[in-house]
């Protein structure tokens, strides 16, 4: 594989959480002798990758500007394989409403368009809660781990809410909250030979899976086996696979689905195209559920580095997939 850079940090309000996956990432693969080594492109200009002769990357930055099809581009242009999904399945999985219009079809999911940050008058934010109940989810559109979700009880409440999440998106999507199992279900591979790997149960404290207990607290019980009855773990894995598939995502990924718990029925929450690997993360813990070490993952993982595009030798040549 030659020289390997390890993409971490970067601009997003995810960076601190990027850099744990990243180190955890940079001695994975150290460790199964490969001549890895961090890049930080909120420190470094990407050609600087190609200036110092590297072969392949593996992307372990999270949210905006590395997960969403910007850096995915920038590799493209440059001609260098990178981890996880392309361009097109990167832009869209990292928007949650495009998730939802593109995989959510014949998917179940309880989410209304997104409102505009600078729009949403006092009319908008009274029919948004009329129409989908109390409580309810309000979150930027395009952020991860957490950041800027808000559980809104009352309607006094949403306008604070909505100016949190706008803060960092001017979308801000408002979902019904559903009460019951939050679970999670990675997926590793491309197309038909993808396969879902064990569902994760997610048990946090007083039910608030926020940034706090997702990444530094202890106190969350993260349950593989999941408990779920085998039918239910199945039809959990066959909703993700066909989400996953949809989009186009490829290498690998994590999506996250809430079980109603009067019902049973599962909703697609979202899908994550670069998932967490620090200590807490659920892919490696699934993984390793299913046998795989956190240093073979990294190395698998790494192996299914590709571009969206590969180029013929010939001047002029069309571009092959």
């Amino acid at each position: 594989m030659s020289k390997v850079a390890v993409l971490m940090g970067g601009r997003s309000a995810e960076r601190e959480v990027s850099l744990m996956s990243g180190h955890g990432v940079l001695a994975a693969l150290r460790a199964k002798g490969v001549d890895a080594h961090a890049f930080d492109p909120a420190e470094r200009e990407l050609s600087g990758l190609l200036i110092e002769g590297f072969t392949r990357c593996f992307i372990a930055l999270h949210g905006r500007f590395g997960e969403d099809g910007t850096v995915q581009g920038a590799l493209e242009l440059l001609g260098i394989p990178y981890t996880g999904s392309g361009v097109m399945a990167s832009s869209i999985a990292i928007d949650k409403t495009m998730t939802k219009r593109v995989a959510g079809r014949g998917l179940p999911h309880a989410a209304l368009p997104p409102l505009n940050g600078n729009n949403a008058t006092a009319d908008v934010l009274k029919a948004v809660s009329d129409e989908l109940g109390l409580p309810m989810i309000v979150k930027p559109a395009r952020e991860g781990s957490s950041i800027g979700v808000s559980k809104v009880a009352g309607y006094a409440q949403m306008s604070a809410a909505v100016t949190q999440a706008a803060a960092l998106d001017a979308d801000v999507l408002c979902e019904q909250f559903i009460s019951g199992d939050e679970v999670t279900c990675p997926v590793i591979g491309t197309g038909d030979s993808a396969r879902a790997l064990p569902v994760i149960r997610i048990v946090a404290p007083e039910g608030k899976y926020d940034y706090q207990n997702k990444y530094f607290t202890d106190t969350t019980q993260y349950l593989v086996p999941s408990g779920l009855s085998a039918e239910e773990e199945q039809a959990i894995q066959a909703i993700v696979l066909k989400a996953y598939r949809v989009l186009g995502c490829r290498g690998w990924g994590r999506l996250d689905v809430m079980i109603d718990a009067a019902t049973r029925k599962p909703y697609l929450l979202e899908i994550n195209t670069s998932p967490g690997m620090t200590g807490h993360s659920l892919v490696p813990m699934s993984a390793k559920a299913a046998g795989i070490s956190y240093e073979d993952l990294c190395l698998q993982l790494l192996s299914m580095a590709t571009l969206d595009y590969a180029q013929s030798d010939k001047p002029g040549g069309e571009l092959n997939p």
